[in-house]
Formats: structure tokens, sequence, C-alpha cells
């Protein structure tokens, strides 16, 4: 497993990588972190749209399926049908969800494997560590075993240091920010059938600003680059919500004036 994961996920992450610096006029490694991470998004934008989407389904569900929980709670043979009764009515796939989720995460693993381990250079030459230089194709290798990487970004900013206080700062803001923009968006429901929506928001408030202390906390212990990437990864997230978002208005809107036609 972990020679399929290397061969098929690691190795062609880290060459793409390696590539994008090496055409790059300047050399500079932080603009291909960047760049990287928004091939990466790009590929698993309609995963991850699709999994917002379903996710939401769910949430607008709930509700009526605790007040089923409710109902049938004494019998519980009869709740699974009824609950299988009810997504199949609904159309909602209580598992589409995690199906998107499982497809990415052996990709973002790999990414964050490449941006932690795959730039191991020697410290004193620059050049890439052997453990690293076997992992790249003819042309690449031939040119890295000689050839140094340069870790700055933007000049002034080395990625293979750790304890970046600023880059873990923005990354946790943007944290912070990402989460905001859903909390801020989710319609409180109240109804009979949804007494846990108190404790849920509760937990949703901590997280909305525990997420991020950890992610200052982790994004100054680990090399700059890595933060750059989690930096990058969330606003690029952030975009992606904020798309996902709009269509939920634009759906909305849509449904209010059918509606009103029908009326």
């Amino acid at each position: 497993m972990s020679q399929l994961f290397h061969t098929f996920l690691y190795q062609p992450l880290l060459n793409l990588l390696i590539w994008i610096y090496n055409v790059l006029p300047y050399k500079d490694l932080g603009i291909t972190i960047i760049i990287l991470t928004l091939l990466v998004k790009l590929v698993l934008f309609y995963p991850s749209l699709k999994a917002m989407r379903s996710q939401k389904a769910l949430q607008e569900v709930q509700p009526k399926l605790e007040a089923l929980k409710k109902q049938y709670a004494d019998d519980k043979e009869e709740l699974g049908r009824q609950m299988m009764n009810f997504y199949k009515e609904n159309k909602v796939n209580p598992f589409s969800s995690c199906l998107p989720i499982i497809i990415q995460l052996p990709i973002l693993i790999a990414l964050y494997r490449v941006f932690f381990d795959g730039l191991a250079t020697d410290p004193v030459t620059g050049i890439l560590a052997p453990t690293q230089l076997q992992y790249l194709y003819e042309p690449l290798r031939a040119i890295y075993a000689t050839t140094p990487i340069n870790h700055m970004f933007l000049g002034f900013v080395n990625l293979s240091a750790n304890h970046n206080i600023v880059l873990a700062v923005l990354s946790g803001a943007a944290q912070f920010f990402q989460a905001r923009m859903l909390s801020s968006k989710r319609a409180a429901l109240k109804t009979p059938g949804s007494k846990d929506e108190d404790m849920a928001a509760a937990m949703n408030k901590q997280m909305l600003y525990f997420l991020p202390i950890i992610t200052v906390v982790f994004g100054y212990q680990f090399p700059a680059g890595v933060t750059l990437y989690w930096f990058s990864s969330t606003m690029f997230t952030w975009v992606q919500q904020l798309i996902f978002l709009k269509e939920k208005k634009r759906d909305h809107e849509a449904k209010k004036a059918e509606i009103i036609d029908v009326k």
C-alpha cells in the first residue's frame, strides 16, 4: 500500500511541484507551492462542491429525521424502514457527502507529505536529499542532482525554516473567516424534532475559535512552506465556499419565485 501511495500520488505530485519550480522564471518556491495548491484545488473542485451540497441537504432534513427517531424510538426495525423511505422520497443519500471526501483525502495527504518531506535538502549545498531525488523523473532528477533548491519566497521568507509567526497567524485568520462564513450563513432551525440544535450550535461556535488557534500553534511549529500551503489551501477553500453559498442563494431565490408564480 505504501508503494502504491508513493508511485501514484506522492511521486507525481512531487514531480509536478519541481517541474513548476523549474519552469518559473525566478525559481520562487513559494509561488510554486501556491500554483500547485491551486491546481489540486481545481482538480478537486467538483468533488468538494458535491460534498458541500450533500452536507447541506442532510442539514436541511435533519429536523424531520429527528422527529422520525422520536416517533419510532421504541421500534428500531420500523425506524430503519421509515428512514430508508424518507431518504428515498427526499432524494438524500446519507453517505453521499462521505465519498467525495474519501476520494480527496489520499490526494491531500500526499500533497501535505510533498510539502513536508519532499523538499528536504542538504543544509550546506541546498541540493535535494537522495531520499527525495530517487522519486524524481528524468530529466528533473539529472537537473536537481546538482542544482540547489532556493527555499526563499519573494526573496525574504525562508520556507524551510520553522517558527514563521506571520504565516501562522495568517493561516489561523484564514481558517477563522472560512469557518465564520459558513456559520453566519447557516440558518437556525427551530423545530420540535431538532432538540439537539442548541448543543450543535454551541459546539460549532467553539470550533469557530478552537480550529484557528490550533492552526496558529501547528503552523508556527511547521516549516514555513507547509504553513504557506495551509494558508493557500484555506484561501482557495474560502473561494469555493463563496461560490457554493452564492449558488445556494440563487437556488433559494428561484424556489421562492416558483412559489410566487404558483400562487
